[in-house]
């Protein structure tokens, strides 16, 4: 792969709103990218392997839980740096930033939101540390979009409850010691609960012959009569809103973390365009690159816009999951076309692994769809603009 000359575009100066914080956040999370991930990443996403040994640098610059407070291993950020920590990551690579953000919105977020003390003391400072990995189980074989006709389900047994059903899909599950299980309890209600690795009936299963998310482990959880101890149900919320609330927190990232995938593919396109000459001069000397490039400059800046907005209002606790939802909508959409259109401008090189842009190209098809598909969030959008649910 050709050397890591990543330059991150700012059109609007939107440095400028960042505080002194963000900024050494944002630039400790690039140099690590830089360093660490760029170099092995296409050897990892060839072999359709997650590389483990990158962990703790994903806990040094504070990808676990940063907005978790200090006591608990975080590192008591705010939302905005949670967005520019992920969207450094997912400059690097999506299935990279995809193991983050579970390991933060989605076992983290829910463990310190809805469980009890006890439970945040732990498990989360190893989770922050990277020393235990996790993983979030709602999404299941007949059940994806519709998370509330899952048939997971758990019966009280007295001194423990008996645990049956099956997740697919699940980012981290084939290496994680813990995971967030959502399933109906006697009366149908759903609940989390703490699943950990070696509890008897509980397994793994990886998920092969992926073309997207190649660096990322993805697997199964299966339930066959596991015995979950009572202590570790989450008391602090039930119902549906419960693991909703968790994808708001990991949508939100999403919506930062496409940026970064659509910067790596602008910059490298304008790079490549001002060095390849055809009829004697850059191809970014032609009107048809320009007119590409300036189209893809601009969606990167209304998307930052975009973004930088809604973790003003997630800091302040004003952001609403609709708005979420458009936010991921539109900023992955845009990075999935920035892609497309990278490529065009990079020719055949651009479906070579020597350049970054057709992984990305495959990781956002995968990106597009998780987390809420995107003709999803359009209906999130609808319902909350008429008024009117056109889910039923």
């Amino acid at each position: 792969m050709r050397p890591d000359l990543f330059e991150a575009p700012d059109y609007y100066n939107l440095d400028e709103l960042l505080s002194e914080e963000h900024k050494l956040v944002r630039d400790a999370a690039r140099q690590w990218v830089k360093r660490d991930i760029t170099p092995i990443i296409e050897e990892f996403a060839q072999k359709a392997e997650f590389p483990q040994q990158i962990i703790g640098g994903l806990a040094e610059i504070g990808a676990f839980g940063p907005y978790i407070p200090v006591e608990y291993g975080g590192a008591g950020l705010d939302q905005i740096s949670y967005g520019l920590i992920m969207q450094e990551i997912e400059r690097g690579d999506s299935g990279v930033r995809s193991t983050a953000s579970v390991q933060s919105s989605l076992v983290m977020y829910p463990i310190f939101a809805y469980g009890t003390e006890e439970q945040r003391k732990k498990y989360l400072p190893k989770l922050a540390t990277g020393e235990h990995m996790g993983c979030f189980g709602l999404t299941e074989p007949d059940h994806g979009s519709n998370p509330s006709g899952m048939v997971t389900n758990f019966k009280d047994k007295g001194d423990h409850y008996l645990l049956n059903g099956a997740k697919l899909w699940i980012s981290n599950s084939p290496f994680a010691d813990i995971a967030i299980v959502w399933a109906k309890n006697e009366e149908g209600r759903i609940h989390g609960l703490i699943v950990e690795r070696g509890m008897e009936g509980f397994s793994t299963p990886e998920t092969h012959n992926k073309w997207s998310l190649r660096a990322s482990a993805t697997g199964e959880l299966i339930f066959d009569n596991v015995k979950v101890p009572k202590e570790n149900l989450l008391p602090g919320k039930n119902g549906l809103g419960a693991p909703l609330g968790c994808l708001d927190s990991a949508r939100y990232g999403i919506a930062w973390g496409a940026i970064g995938a659509a910067m790596d593919c602008y910059d490298t396109a304008l790079r490549y365009a001002k060095e390849r000459i055809q009829f004697g001069k850059p191809i970014a000397a032609t009107q048809l690159q320009q007119k590409k490039l300036a189209e893809m400059i601009t969606e990167i800046t209304k998307a930052q816009l975009l973004a930088f907005r809604l973790g003003q209002l997630k800091n302040e606790g004003r952001a609403t999951t609709a708005q979420i939802s458009m936010a991921k909508r539109n900023n992955v959409e845009m990075a999935i076309k920035i892609a497309r259109e990278a490529r065009q401008v990079l020719g055949g090189m651009g479906i070579t692994g020597e350049y970054s842009i057709m992984r990305h190209m495959m990781n956002l098809e995968s990106v597009i769809t998780y987390e809420g598909t995107h003709d999803i969030h359009l209906l999130i959008t609808g319902a909350d603009i008429t008024g009117h649910n056109a889910f039923k």
